[in-house]
């Protein structure tokens, strides 16, 4: 049985790995009692004795975490955005490539993709490794999330008995430009330009719509509309990601059409002239624990579905 530390069990997506491993049996969670759960020492010890530790924690946190490591079997799954860009780390997103799913298994050092880049990354970066898509080409994205996405605080701000009547209303966030997806984004697709990203957060606990709009001349030259569906067609082929062609409900796409769920649908939508690009999925499932147990699933040698709800 595999022991699994999860440094940082109290915030969202800790305690939702943590829902997801007490009910295995092919796993057993190391915890720390309350008084010990931020105290170095404790924690340096927890670390270095499981067989996989999951890194729940700010960004600087996570780096410090690191920092604690002696042992060099232990497998480390960082679900903050600090090694997501680093060298030495794999990205977890085993779908991406035919050789991503065995650099997951392979690795001790494991970069849990955020929520939106998961969205964005599952449309543009195959279409840019197969040379579909230039990597010169300026995009845009918008994405659509429940508000579980912002953490505690933004539940709390939400589901407060007296709550700000702006929270009723979709609300458009990022608008410096500099939100702290866009890096991995950029460099996980190996686009020369970031892309102008639209996140929203709207009054749904959760579930995620990523859309990537494209005319048809910014794809590579013969490239059309028709070469994308078939493209990503035999790319996706499941079971946690996989392509629909006829993905419209009555003329509208809800985001959270898979709340719950571990699932990734992609569909490509609109006409020859322009595309839409859409990924779905659950921000708390693919877009952070889910995606999170799958990896470690993969890395440890355990059924890769083991927990996931699809």
């Amino acid at each position: 049985m595999k022991r699994i530390f999860i440094d940082g069990s109290a915030g969202t997506t800790g305690l939702r790995i943590r829902e997801r491993l007490a009910a295995r049996e092919d796993v057993s969670l190391v915890t720390l009692p309350e008084p010990l759960r931020k105290d170095p020492d404790a924690r340096r010890n927890a670390l270095n004795a499981c067989d996989a530790a999951f890194l729940c924690l700010p960004d600087d946190a996570a780096r410090e975490a690191v920092g604690f490591l002696d042992n060099p079997d232990v497998i480390v799954l960082d679900t903050s955005t600090a090694h997501r860009t680093e060298p030495g780390w794999t990205y977890g997103f085993p779908e991406l490539s035919g050789g991503c799913p065995e650099a997951v298994r392979k690795s001790r050092r494991i970069a849990v993709p955020g929520c939106h880049a998961s969205g964005f990354l599952s449309l543009a970066a195959p279409l840019t490794a197969a040379g579909l898509l230039p990597k010169t080409a300026l995009l845009t994205c918008t994405s659509l999330t429940g508000y579980s996405g912002g953490g505690k605080k933004m539940i709390a701000e939400y589901e407060a008995e007296m709550r700000d009547l702006l929270l009723d209303s979709p609300r458009q966030y990022g608008l410096s430009q500099q939100h702290k997806h866009l890096r991995e984004m950029t460099a996980v697709a190996q686009l020369e330009s970031s892309p102008v990203f639209c996140p929203i957060v709207a009054d749904y606990y959760s579930g995620m719509e990523v859309t990537v709009p494209l005319f048809s001349s910014q794809l590579s030259p013969g490239v059309t509309a028709r070469t994308v569906r078939e493209f990503f067609r035999d790319f996706y082929r499941g079971p946690v990601v996989t392509y629909r062609e006829d993905a419209d409900e009555g003329g509208f796409l809800a985001s959270g059409r898979f709340s719950g769920r571990d699932c990734m649908e992609i569909s490509v939508l609109g006409n020859d002239e322009r595309i839409l690009l859409v990924s779905r999925f659950d921000n708390l499932g693919k877009g952070a624990s889910g995606a999170a147990t799958q990896c470690m699933n993969l890395a440890l040698g355990l059924d890769p579905l083991a927990g996931l709800v699809l």
